[in-house]
């Protein structure tokens, strides 16, 4: 375990965006299922893709980590049973497990940190229906056996696009004609749209609800993972806060949900109130330069308690510790203004926490400590390199 103690000062210079977590999930799996071989360019990685990765490479993809990225040899010959070590990341295991269902392939799933407790229904009843078996061995394992049969499938939009995004690559994958239909509000909508575009540079066009087998993708050779606007707006709010920092290498056309970081920072000027069913990952951040600022009631925040950390309770934690006032209900969140006092916050092994209160520390009144520190490796293993080479003055220690 690493602690920070971080004596508050604002940043200042420029941070290049690190390559998009959510980009580079798609981009691999769609590598692993083409004709040919890809280079995908991706300086920095963390824990999260390197478990897709992983898990890839346990269904027979050759996968060579290079310093400009990746290198990949698509699956020549599945597995028939395949061991998946999902760390804790969700994406890979709510996409990969349509996938292996669609393979009928014999997989096991190995689930860390919170990710046990993380949903699977709607999915898990409707990969059954078509044609699968799961089971829980132990807590931590997840078994999928049998295979998806073409047909006609159901999904309720309103818990985790994450799932559609998987039967999205699923349906792709098993011979015959399917159809997907999408019941009630879809939640996350773009990051939908982002699994759809990563399908369409791979040569797959999806026309929901048909799809139509499309194995093996068309690889386009060589591309790049472009800058995530979910870590880059940690350094965008620290410029909302009154540092002279900038974020290089975001897309203004980015099929990111969470390029609504810009705009919203900019409209935190006033008191708003934010929907939050698109940009879960961003409420952490926005909480703290709402706080910082004139408040703000985040609406829509059901799935907020699904993530990480019950998002909804360890930002309310954060803010409290460092001295503003919140109020949650069932489905809205308020956060008054305040001013932040030097304090210790735990970070609830939840990335996105470590790094808000990270930014709330450059304009404390005193020093601010985050216990578990390391957690942000999850996403953004330079973090606290960048956020020192901006300026930032902070001690770690190690327990």
């Amino acid at each position: 375990m690493m602690d920070i103690v971080i004596n508050p000062k604002k940043l200042q210079g420029e941070v290049k965006a690190i390559p998009s977590k959510s980009q580079a999930h798609r981009l691999l799996i769609c590598a692993a299922f083409s004709a040919s071989p890809t280079r995908l360019i991706c300086q920095q990685t963390n824990a999260d893709i390197e478990a897709t990765a992983q898990c890839l490479r346990a269904l027979g993809a050759d996968i060579s980590r290079k310093d400009w990225g990746y290198e990949i040899s698509p699956i020549s010959a599945f597995s028939q049973t395949a061991v998946l070590d999902c760390g804790e990341s969700g994406s890979t295991l709510r996409f990969l497990l349509p996938i292996v269902g669609a393979l009928g392939v014999d997989a096991t799933f190995l689930l860390a940190g919170r990710l046990p407790q993380r949903p699977l229904s709607p999915l898990w009843e409707e990969m059954e229906r078509m044609g699968c078996r799961l089971e829980r061995p132990t807590p931590q394992t997840l078994r999928c056996v049998g295979r998806l049969k073409a047909g006609d499938y159901h999904i309720s939009g309103s818990v985790s696009s994450q799932y559609i995004s998987g039967l999205l690559w699923a349906l792709s994958l098993i011979p015959g004609k399917s159809t997907l239909e999408i019941t009630g509000k879809i939640e996350s909508a773009p990051y939908i749209a982002m699994t759809e575009k990563a399908l369409e540079i791979f040569g797959v066009k999806i026309s929901l609800p048909n799809f139509s087998y499309a194995y093996p993708f068309q690889s386009p050779g060589e591309l790049a993972v472009e800058g995530d606007w979910s870590n880059g707006a940690f350094f965008l709010a620290a410029g909302a806060l009154g540092s002279l920092v900038s974020v290089t290498g975001l897309e203004e056309d980015s099929p990111q949900g969470d390029r609504a970081a810009k705009a919203l920072l900019e409209a935190l000027e006033e008191h708003i109130t934010i929907d939050a069913g698109d940009i879960p990952d961003l409420v952490p951040i926005l909480s703290v330069v709402a706080a910082a600022k004139k408040g703000a009631v985040f609406t829509n925040i059901r799935r907020l308690r699904l993530k990480e950390s019950d998002r909804v309770a360890s930002v309310s934690q954060m803010l409290a510790r460092l001295g503003v006032k919140t109020h949650a209900e069932e489905n809205s969140f308020t956060v008054y203004p305040g001013t932040f006092q030097g304090c210790t916050i735990d970070s609830a092994a939840d990335h996105r926490i470590a790094m808000a209160a990270a930014i709330a520390a450059t304009i404390a009144q005193g020093p601010v400590t985050i216990l578990g520190a390391q957690c942000v490796e999850k996403s953004y293993p330079s973090f606290w390199e960048d956020y020192k080479k901006s300026g930032g003055r902070y001690e770690q220690y190690l327990r």
